[in-house]
């Protein structure tokens, strides 16, 4: 375990700069923006304010002033934020991000729950941003990675026992925390929660929400698709061209966020990605998922108090019911305002739902 700073090397840049500037645009069809993917318009105002406006060593500051390190974790190199509580002994909690966020997200979430007595822990995902990027099959499948968190927490930090946090892929390595490492973990909190095994016939409000989830897939999960079964084709083009990275990220933040996001704080997600070459690699995340699927096998549960918090942007809202099926549910929390990037868009909401939980389920 040792300290890291980020330094991008003016280099990088400068190279971006000119990239931007050389941008070749596609035509669009008339009056259908965002409805075939990412607004030129948009993309093209975001791209100018990227290439002159954005400040990219202002956010460099301003993410250096948290504590980073790196630590060789069971063979791989991950990028990680330790932040201790503000006064006493902190219970120690890991947060999880997912695609296309980076550990950024969590940056509004660290202060609130460091001054409610958490020590945080923030770990890039194997793949994304400053963490290494495997090329060994396997290691970012959602079992080692968790398998690598609780050896983070346990083995390089010295926790015997704490909590988890996750939303997106970040949830799916959650659940797997608290269904494979019980004897460590004492609670976990997730949006977006992983998919039971069916023993038994739905309820109508299952049934509703099956039929809207595979709508959505219909019309939405052309991503994923690619992502899950041709990853390496679509990297050329993301790793070459800045103004493609952004479309190619952009629109999951249009189109899942509860509320219009900065150009800083978008921009500086896609510059983490830019600068440290990982879009190829976290992209690999749903490649590894699908080769290495873990499915809750009958009556496989997990047990560990769990709390369920619902944004209504967000792209998954299913009954508790179906959730009651994986999980030991213990909070159920329908949230007035957010979507799919909690941390983020609403991190008072999701930092007082966390404390709350973690207060009662770990006396």
């Amino acid at each position: 375990m040792t300290p890291f700073r980020i330094d991008v090397d003016d280099a990088v840049l400068d190279d971006l700069r000119r990239r931007l500037d050389h941008t070749r645009w596609p035509d669009e069809l008339d009056d259908t923006p965002w409805i075939s993917g990412t607004s030129r318009d948009y993309l093209q105002e975001l791209v100018e304010y990227w290439r002159d406006d954005f400040d990219w060593r202002a956010q460099e500051r301003a993410l250096n002033a948290f504590a980073h390190f790196r630590a060789d974790v069971d063979g791989t190199n991950i990028h990680f934020i330790h932040e201790r509580a503000q006064s006493g002994d902190g219970f120690p909690l890991i947060l999880t991000h997912g695609w296309p966020s980076t550990f950024f997200e969590m940056t509004k979430l660290i202060p609130l729950l460091t001054a409610r007595g958490f020590d945080v822990v923030v770990p890039s995902l194997p793949g994304c941003g400053f963490s290494e990027r495997p090329v060994k099959p396997g290691v970012a499948s959602r079992t080692n990675i968790a398998r690598l968190w609780r050896l983070l927490m346990t083995d390089v930090l010295g926790y015997a026992r704490f909590g988890a946090r996750g939303g997106d892929i970040g949830a799916s390595i959650t659940a797997l925390l608290g269904l494979d490492h019980a004897d460590c973990v004492t609670a976990i909190h997730v949006s977006d929660p992983i998919r039971p095994h069916f023993d038994s016939p739905f309820t109508p409000a299952e049934e509703r929400f099956l039929a809207e989830e595979a709508d959505w897939m219909r019309r939405e999960g052309a991503y994923d698709f690619i992502q899950a079964t041709k990853p390496q084709t679509l990297g050329y083009a993301l790793n070459d061209s800045p103004a493609g990275l952004a479309s190619w990220i952009v629109e999951k933040y249009h189109g899942w966020s509860g509320r219009e996001l900065t150009k800083d704080e978008l921009l500086t997600n896609i510059t983490i990605y830019w600068v440290t070459e990982t879009i190829n690699s976290a992209n690999r995340l749903y490649f590894e998922r699908e080769r290495y699927l873990r499915k809750l096998g009958a009556g496989e549960r997990v047990t560990v108090p769990v709390a369920v918090a619902l944004f209504p942007a967000d792209i998954d809202q299913p009954p508790r019911e179906y959730c009651e099926r994986a999980y030991n549910v213990v909070r159920w929390t329908k949230m007035p305002r957010g979507g799919h990037f909690a941390a983020m868009e609403e991190p008072e909401l999701l930092a007082n739902d966390i404390a709350e939980f973690f207060a009662n389920a770990t006396r």
